[in-house]
């Protein structure tokens, strides 16, 4: 990690710190999440991955200086606007997924910023076409990428696709060793043939080797892990008997159903442990429908049993049903009495007399697909005498925020499993090193180096190839680890296991499923190892990469200069140490020899962990206090480390529930903002980057983590001023109005705008030194961030009297009834402040005249065939509620839309406005309804200005029969 930089370079803007084609990026980011096979994300679970798209829309545009950077070249802003616009459709074309393989377009993309660090230095790049020669510039000269927070490796591995030196660090093992599976490893290997029999005999008969990049790692991941799963299943296979049929003939079992026991508190019950199920419907699909129900038998144990049925049913008794005996709120209640049975004594039962469990279906895989059948004995009685000879040490922690299990006696790492789940486990890691020894056998006959350099210090000959293949099968058994846990639930609506880590948490799971893992369905070996394949093989890299163990608090000792895009925790939004030992003791079982310095311990680091858990300190305050200091030690070793010439990006995970009606934030955000002021950096940007999912959630109930907020930031001088709070309000008021355009140009739609005008008011407020208050103490981001947020409504609140008088009386009026009709004298009121006739406003049709009362005409009662051109008193407010109306019409669509828009002339801009502002007014007011169709809105204006501008002479839209007003 060695770089240089001349002295008292120039700084020149970058296109990150001026503009952005945030709709493309955002949508790219959308799409990716649905993108399964071949993903780098599915390589390894690891918790709040950015997209890739985001990633190399930041790094790209971190790096490519913005046109305003060269006046000499760009002399005039309509030439900076033009060139701005040509780098943007860089970004389009490489954000999406399909661009991530497409060497054409990102060697566009590479040829941009070897272009900036080019002229940078007094030179020209080399040639467009000469890809190359492009990848060896970029290596000698441009500046490496560093994430000292790399976690999943998102930004490394983006950084190393752009074809720059990219390394990453991190305190997590876990998190290290899946950056350099994705990024250190496969180039040590690229271009290399597979070493397995197969391939070999391939070879021998003249088929010569054809592959790129890691897919000869690949090829040998896939063909080990296959040898794996059959010889799992010589040594395991009669653990997973066949099921019988009701025809008497056999099936392979897919999976078997649990329900977890307790001990019913009613003495009617006699002492019998009855079941805890979330739902008895085992299959809702349309007929295919197939549920368990709990059967009074006095000959069973118990006195019960579980039958499993398949036909019609009546929605009332699926519903009743879908209730199980359990549920998320009261508790369970007991399936032979009915009688309560509430969560603290399911708790104080597991705690002392532990839970018991039956098995309450089997699904096996049918001719024309899977089939539910009843609990056989000689299933049951088989998995029963499973006994496991090794088990993961280790308790699981404290955490009732992420561990709901050990309030309920599932207190280990152990006692997620079954014993016959453990068996299948630990021989899948067994036979991890069994492989890696064929790996080296099959290497050495293939001609590789017998060079006995291993590989985590830094070989490349067959010992370190054959590390690399047992890394990745390793990986292998983790993901079968996800799938074969007493903590995989039963999904009947799609007929299959759901994973263990459904969310960044290890729930309670009453009724579980125990997969087969030599099924070939979900947690089979060689469909995990296959997985595994598929990423490997996709893979596509432009140089060499390095991802170390290091803290990132104690980053002041690095020496060097870089281009620093990070990903840190948030506050206290994800426990990666609690949640990563679950992977990691398998882990260490598994490749623990070939990584002795990242598992010589026996769990994760935790103390050094830079997350404000409460329960591992004192308090609350504690927490934040800790984070705090933390956060600020690391903030200050990215600054010392980052060249001068580039600015540094954090990304923060933005929860919606951040944003407070007086701006004030909550401890996470404003707590990482103090954090970034007092390590001597100033924010010169934030934009508002869609990279989760809407469903992605922290626990139930709890708001997802909608957005990523790119802080873009620089050093501030050491020469800065302090001020006054009444200057740090004047010049708010003076620089958020064209920034706040800017902002909507770019596409920053109305539900992030709070969050992106945060970027220029904290861009103000953290060039400076110190904001001194009227007693002479330094201002907090805490009140800055209040006082940011009221700077912004009052320009918004301004913007009000630019509008014509009847929309301004309508913004009045939808602000304190929406649509609600009320008595005609508040409208005659709200008139005369306005100034305006209540004729004018009936004649305008922005109202409806309801004999005593009035109200907002609806957007439902909206005329069809309306047009701006032909509307006699046209007003902002029905440009923008028609437009809204015909976007969601059946009769209506986005080139309708667009022709209303062609038809506005000078109300265009103002329409648009005007949609922003009734979004934050619904929003305020909590219409949530009311506030999606206008954020639709304004994300779709810019597409729907395009297309009006595409129509040669824009006429009044074809008049369509009218809809009945209601007057």
């Amino acid at each position: 990690m060695s770089t240089s930089t001349r002295p008292n370079p120039t700084i020149r803007r970058k296109l990150i710190e001026v503009s952005l084609p945030l709709d493309e990026i955002n949508a790219a980011c959308a799409k990716e999440k649905s993108i399964r096979h071949g993903h780098p994300s599915t390589l390894h679970l690891w918790w709040a991955r950015r997209p890739l798209a985001a990633c190399r829309a930041v790094l790209f545009a971190q790096l490519v200086d913005d046109p305003s950077a060269w006046p000499d070249r760009f002399q005039t802003e309509e030439a900076r606007e033009t060139e701005r616009n040509r780098l943007h459709d860089v970004i389009r074309a490489m954000v999406p997924w399909e661009a991530s393989g497409n060497e054409t377009i990102l060697n566009a993309a590479r040829w941009e910023i070897a272009r900036s660090v080019a002229w940078n230095i007094g030179e020209e790049p080399p040639p467009r076409e000469d890809g190359e020669a492009i990848l060896r510039y970029l290596q000698e000269k441009a500046p490496p990428v560093y994430d000292p927070f790399s976690g999943g490796g998102s930004i490394p591995l983006e950084a190393q696709r752009l074809g720059l030196r990219a390394y990453g660090s991190d305190l997590n093992p876990v998190a290290v060793l899946i950056g350099k599976a994705l990024v250190e490893i496969p180039p040590k290997f690229a271009g290399q043939a597979p070493v397995n029999p197969d391939a070999r005999a391939e070879a021998a008969r003249g088929g010569a080797w054809q592959g790129r990049g890691a897919q000869g790692l690949a090829e040998d991941v896939r063909s080990y892990g296959k040898w794996m799963r059959d010889e799992a299943e010589k040594r395991i296979g009669h653990l997973y008997p066949k099921a019988t049929l009701p025809d008497g003939s056999e099936a392979t079992v897919i999976a078997w159903l649990w329900a977890r026991t307790v001990r019913s508190p009613d003495p009617a019950a006699k002492g019998a442990m009855v079941p805890l199920v979330s739902s008895f419907m085992l299959s809702t699909k349309e007929g295919k429908k197939a549920w368990a129900e709990v059967v009074h038998d006095a000959n069973a144990p118990d006195g019960w049993r579980f039958e499993v049925r398949t036909g019609d049913l009546s929605a009332e008794d699926e519903t009743r049903l879908k209730k199980g005996t359990i549920g998320r709120s009261g508790g369970g209640v007991c399936a032979l009495t009915g009688s309560a049975m509430p969560f603290s004594y399911l708790a104080q039962q597991g705690t002392t007399n532990g839970l018991g469990v039956r098995m309450m279906a089997i699904v096996a895989q049918g001719e024309r697909g899977r089939i539910y059948l009843a609990p056989a004995e000689i299933q049951e009685d088989i998995a029963r005498e499973v006994h496991a000879t090794w088990m993961p040490e280790g308790e699981l922690p404290n955490n009732p925020r992420n561990f709901n299990t050990p309030k309920y006696g599932l207190k280990t790492f152990a006692s997620l499993f079954t014993p016959r789940q453990l068996v299948a486990l630990t021989t899948f890691s067994d036979l991890v090193a069994e492989a890696r020894e064929k790996v080296l056998q099959d290497a050495v006959a293939a001609g590789r180096s017998t060079d006995s350099t291993p590989l985590h210090e830094g070989g490349i000959g067959a010992t370190a190839y054959a590390d690399a293949v047992a890394t990745y099968l390793g990986f292998a058994v983790d993901k079968a680890t996800d799938r074969n846990t007493t903590l995989c639930a039963w999904e009947a609506n799609m007929n299959r296991m759901r994973n263990t880590f459904g969310r960044q948490a290890l729930p309670m799971v009453w009724d579980y499923t125990e997969t087969n893992p030599l099924s070939g369905a979900a947690g089979d070996i060689a469909g995990t190892a296959f997985a595994v394949f598929e990423v490997l093989h996709k893979l596509l890299f432009s140089g060499n990469a390095e991802v170390n163990l290091r803290n990132a608090a104690k980053n002041n000792e690095i020496s060097d200069f870089f281009c620093i895009s990070s990903d840190p925790p948030y506050y206290d939004n994800i426990g990666y140490a609690d949640l990563s030992d679950f992977f990691y003791v398998w882990m260490r079982k598994s490749l623990a020899s070939i990584w002795p310095n990242l598992f010589r311990r026996l769990t994760t680091p935790k103390n050094e962990e830079l997350i404000a858990t409460p329960y591992r300190h004192v308090s609350k305050d504690a927490a934040e206090t800790f984070f705090m200091q933390g956060m600020k030690q690391a903030l200050s070793g990215m600054r010392k480390a980052t060249i001068a010439t580039e600015p540094l990006t954090i990304y923060y995970a933005f929860k919606q529930s951040e944003i407070a009606a007086d701006g004030v934030t909550s401890p996470g955000w404003a707590s990482f903002l103090q954090a970034v002021f007092d390590s001597g950096m100033m924010v010169d940007g934030t934009w508002p980057l869609r990279t989760e999912l809407s469903n992605r959630m922290i626990g139930h109930g709890a708001n997802a983590l909608a957005s990523s907020i790119v802080l873009v930031c620089r050093s501030r001088p050491e020469t800065s001023e302090k001020v006054t709070r009444s200057d740090f309000l004047r010049i708010l008021r003076c620089e958020l109005p064209a920034a706040r355009e800017r902002l909507r140009v770019d596409g920053v739609s109305p539900v992030d705008m709070p969050q992106s005008i945060i970027g220029p008011g904290m861009g103000v407020f953290t060039r400076y030194a110190s904001v001194l208050e009227d007693d002479d103490s330094v201002m907090s981001v805490r009140t800055a961030l209040a006082l940011i947020n009221r700077v912004w409504e009052e320009i918004e609140n301004a913007l009000d009297a630019d509008f014509d008088p009847e929309t301004q009386a309508a913004l009045a009026w939808y602000a304190s009834h929406g649509f609600d009709t009320r008595p005609s004298g508040e409208l005659i009121t709200l008139a005369n402040a306005k100034n305006i006739s209540l004729s004018s406003l009936f004649q305008s049709e922005v109202f409806l005249d309801r004999r005593g009362k009035a109200q907002l005409t609806p957007r439902e009662n909206l005329p069809a065939g309306w047009s701006p051109q032909t509307d006699g008193t046209l007003t902002v407010w029905e440009c923008v509620q028609h437009v809204a109306r015909t976007l969601e019409a059946t009769e209506g669509g986005q080139e309708a839309a667009a022709r209303l828009v062609a038809g506005m002339g000078g109300k265009t801009e103002a329409a648009r406005a005007l949609a922003y502002r009734l979004f934050q007014i619904a929003t305020d007011n909590g219409w949530s309804a009311e506030a999606l169709v206008y954020n639709a809105l304004a994300d779709e204006w810019p597409t729907l200005e395009r297309l009006a501008s595409e129509i040669p002479n824009p006429v009044a839209s074809p008049v369509a029969e009218e809809t009945p007003r209601l007057l």
